[in-house]
C-alpha cells in the first residue's frame, strides 16, 4: 500500500474512481483509511475526530485510487454539518465506491445507513469492523448469508490491528449496487414515484434522491440546482405524503428502515454468552455515578505524574541541562566565534534572544519532552475508549453553564490541539453550543504543547499551589460558560452519547500517533518559536523591547506582580501561547521568580489569548467581528483574574510552594 499528500489524491490514480469511507461516528473510519492508505489521520476511539476530509491512495494488484475518509453520518438526511459534507461527498463523486464501515457490535443501527445506500444505487462493500468486539460481546454474524441478502461484498475487519484491510481491498474490485429492496407503504411508494422523473441521474440514483428530499433534506434541492419549478413540484408532494403521515414522514420512514433492520438482524446475527473481561469491568466503573469519579481522579494523578513529573522533570533535565547546557550551547558559542566572528550574528545564534539558546533550547529541550510524554498519555486515553466516559462523568457539570456532555468532546480534543477543536465545534447541534465552546477553548483549555510545560511548573508550586491554579481555571471556566449562556441566545440541544467498549489501547496505534503529532510539532511550532525568537531579538537590538517592557511595566510588574522580564515572554504569547509558557518555565527554573510569581503567571498564560491559528480559525468559524470581541474579553479577562489572584495571596499571605 502506498500514499500521498493530501488534497493530491489522483496524482497516480489509474482511472479507478475515488472509494468513499462512509459510517455513523466512532466505528473505525480513520483507523481504517490509514490501514488502507498507509496514511495516519487521527485515530481515536470517541466520536468528532474526523473532521476535515483526508485523502490519500490505495494501491492494490498495482492499481492506484483514490481514498476519502469523511466525516461521521447517520443518514443521508444530514441533521450537522458533517453528515452534511458526507452527503455532498457522495452526490459528486462520479464513479465511486462507497466502503460502508459499521460498528459489527450494532449491526440493526448500521443496516439503516445499509438500506439508504441500498436505495441511492450505488456501489458498495459492507465493512463489518471492530469484530474483535463483538465476538467478546457474544456476536456472531453470518458474513455469506448477509452478503447474499444484500447483494454487495461484506468482510470483517479490526481495522486498528490492521486484520481484514487487505480482504477489503480485494473486495473493492467485487463493489456493485445492493440488489436488496423492501417497499415502503403505499402513500410514500407513490410520493416516491412520482418524485423520481424530476430529479436529474448521478451517482446517486433518482430514487435515492427522491427520498432524501422527502426527508427533508432543506438544502438538497439547492445543491442540487433544481429549478423552482420542479422545487415547487416537489414541495407540494412532500406536503401530501407528510398529511398522508399525519405530519411525521421523517419518523415513518425511519420507522420502514428499523422494521426491515430488525428483519435482516433476525436472519443473520447470533448472540451468545458475553466474555466478561476486567477491561470491561472497569469500563462500567468508569461510568457508573459513584465509582467514575475516583477513576477520573487517579487518571488525572497518573497524567500529572507522567507528563508533569517524568516529562517536565527528569527528561526537561536530561536534555536543558546536560545536552543542551553541556553540549550543545557551549559548541555553538566556539562555532559562532570561530567561523562567524561577527558580534550581532554571534548575539542572534547564541545571545540572551539567540536562535540555539533561546529559540532551540525552549522548542527542543523544554517543550519537547514535555509534549510527547503527554502525546503518550493522551493517546492512551483516546485508544482506550475513556474520553467519551468522561463526556458522561462531565454532563451534569456542563448543563449548570448551558452545555451537556457532548461540549466535553471539543474541549478534549483542545488539550491536543484549540485550532482543530475549534473546527470540531461543528459536531455540536446548535449555534449557541459552538459559540459558547469556542470562547471557552480561546480561554481556559490550553493545547498540548502548554499543557505539557503548565504542568512542570505547576509541580513547583506544591499542592497548595495546584489546588488555586485548578480552582482559579475551573471557577474561570463555570463563570464564563454561565455568563455566555445568559448573554448568547439560543438553546441547548440534547446529550445522547455512545459509549464504546473500554478497550486496552494497542500500542501500534498510541506509538503511530505520538509519532505524527510530534511530527505536527516540530513542523508547525519549531519554525514560529524560531519566528518569535527572532522578533524578540529584532526588539531588543533597536531597543523597543526595553521600552515595551518599561511601558507595561505597571501591568506586568504592578498588577500582575511578575519581573520585568515576564513582558517580553507574555509578549510573545501573542503569537504562540506555549512559547509563553515555555519563556515562563525558563524564567521559573533559572530562579527569577518566587513561587507566587509562578502561579500567577501561570493563571494568566493559562487564561491567555490562544495561538494565531487558533485566531483565525475563530474568524473562519464565527467572522471577524465575534473573533476579535472574544479575543479582547480573553485579554483583558486572563491579566484582570491574574491580577486579582496576585492580590489575594498577597493580603493573605497565601502559602504556596
Amino acid at each position: 500500500m502506498n500514499c500521498h499528500e493530501r488534497g493530491n489524491p489522483d496524482e497516480h490514480d489509474d482511472g479507478l474512481g475515488p472509494v468513499i469511507l462512509i459510517g455513523s461516528p466512532n466505528v473505525g473510519k480513520s483507523a481504517l483509511f490509514a490501514g488502507l492508505t498507509g496514511r495516519y489521520v487521527a485515530i481515536s476511539n470517541y466520536p468528532g475526530t474526523t473532521v476535515e476530509v483526508a485523502s490519500g491512495t490505495l494501491a492494490t494488484d498495482g492499481a492506484h485510487r483514490p481514498v476519502v475518509d469523511t466525516p461521521g453520518i447517520r443518514s443521508l438526511a444530514p441533521q450537522s454539518d458533517d453528515e452534511r459534507v458526507s452527503r455532498d461527498i457522495l452526490l459528486s463523486s462520479n464513479g465511486a465506491t462507497v466502503v460502508q464501515v459499521a460498528d459489527a457490535k450494532d449491526l440493526r443501527r448500521a443496516l439503516l445507513l445499509t438500506l439508504e445506500l441500498a436505495d441511492a444505487g450505488v456501489p458498495f462493500v459492507l465493512d463489518l469492523n471492530m469484530t474483535d468486539e463483538a465476538r467478546a460481546h457474544g456476536i456472531s454474524i453470518d458474513e455469506e448469508r448477509l452478503s447474499a441478502l444484500l447483494g454487495v461484498p461484506v468482510v470483517s475487519t479490526v481495522a486498528t490491528r490492521r486484520r481484514g484491510v487487505a480482504e477489503l481491498g480485494q473486495a473493492l474490485l467485487e463493489a456493485r449496487p445492493a440488489v436488496y429492496r423492501f417497499a415502503l407503504n403505499t402513500r410514500i411508494e407513490d410520493a416516491v414515484a412520482r418524485i423520481e422523473p424530476l430529479v436529474p441521474s448521478g451517482p446517486v440514483g433518482p430514487r435515492g434522491i427522491a427520498l432524501m428530499l422527502l426527508a427533508d433534506s432543506a438544502d438538497l434541492a439547492e445543491r442540487l440546482a433544481l429549478p423552482e419549478e420542479v422545487r415547487a413540484r416537489v414541495a407540494a408532494v412532500r406536503a401530501e405524503a407528510e398529511a398522508a403521515t399525519d405530519g411525521r414522514l421523517a419518523y415513518a420512514l425511519n420507522r420502514a428502515r428499523l422494521a426491515e433492520a430488525d428483519r435482516i438482524v433476525a436472519d443473520v446475527l447470533r448472540v451468545g454468552p458475553a466474555r466478561t473481561r476486567r477491561v470491561q469491568t472497569l469500563g462500567r466503573w468508569a461510568a457508573h455515578p459513584v465509582t467514575r469519579w475516583p477513576i477520573l481522579l487517579a487518571v488525572l494523578v497518573l497524567v500529572y505524574l507522567f507528563v508533569g513529573r517524568l516529562g517536565a522533570g527528569t527528561f526537561v533535565g536530561w536534555l536543558e541541562n546536560d545536552l543542551f547546557g553541556n553540549l550543545v550551547s557551549p559548541w555553538a558559542r566556539r562555532v559562532a566565534q570561530t567561523v562567524i566572528p561577527i558580534d550581532i550574528v554571534d548575539r542572534f545564534l547564541v545571545g540572551e534572544y539567540g536562535l540555539v539558546t533561546m529559540a532551540l533550547t525552549y522548542g527542543l529541550a523544554i517543550v519537547l519532552p514535555i509534549v510527547a510524554t503527554f502525546f503518550l498519555a493522551f493517546g492512551v486515553l483516546e485508544d482506550s475508549g475513556y474520553l467519551p466516559r468522561l463526556a458522561v462523568v462531565l454532563d451534569r457539570s456542563f448543563r449548570r453553564v448551558g452545555l451537556n456532555g457532548k461540549a466535553v468532546l471539543p474541549m478534549v480534543l483542545g488539550l491536543g490541539c484549540v485550532t482543530m477543536a475549534t473546527m470540531t465545534t461543528r459536531i455540536l447541534e446548535t449555534r449557541k453550543e459552538r459559540l459558547q465552546v469556542t470562547l471557552l477553548l480561546a480561554l481556559s483549555v490550553p493545547c498540548s504543547a502548554q499543557l505539557g510545560v503548565i504542568l512542570g511548573m505547576i509541580a513547583q508550586t506544591g499542592p497548595v499551589g495546584v489546588g488555586i491554579w485548578s480552582v482559579v481555571m475551573v471557577g474561570s471556566l463555570l463563570a464564563v460558560g454561565w455568563l455566555a449562556a445568559i448573554v448568547i441566545p439560543g438553546g441547548a440541544s440534547d446529550f445522547v452519547m455512545e459509549l464504546p467498549p473500554l478497550r486496552v489501547p494497542a500500542l501500534g496505534n498510541i506509538v503511530r500517533k505520538t509519532a505524527a503529532r510530534i511530527e505536527w510539532y516540530l513542523r508547525e511550532v519549531i519554525p514560529v518559536f524560531v519566528i518569535a525568537t527572532a522578533v524578540l531579538f529584532v526588539l531588543d537590538e533597536v531597543g523597543l523591547l526595553a521600552s515595551l517592557e518599561a511601558w507595561l511595566s505597571p501591568v506586568v510588574v504592578g498588577w500582575l506582580g511578575l519581573p520585568r522580564a515576564a513582558t517580553g515572554v507574555l509578549l510573545i504569547g501573542f503569537l504562540r501561547r506555549d512559547y509563553g509558557a515555555a519563556g515562563l518555565f525558563a524564567l521559573a527554573a533559572s530562579g527569577s521568580m518566587t513561587v507566587q510569581q509562578i502561579l500567577v503567571s501561570l493563571v494568566v498564560i493559562s487564561l491567555f489569548v490562544p495561538c494565531i491559528a487558533s485566531l483565525l480559525m475563530i474568524v473562519k468559524e464565527h467572522g471577524v467581528r465575534i473573533a476579535a470581541a472574544m479575543m479582547a474579553f480573553v485579554f483583558v479577562f486572563a491579566l484582570g483574574v491574574g491580577g486579582l489572584l496576585n492580590l489575594v495571596l498577597e493580603a493573605f499571605r497565601v502559602p504556596v510552594g
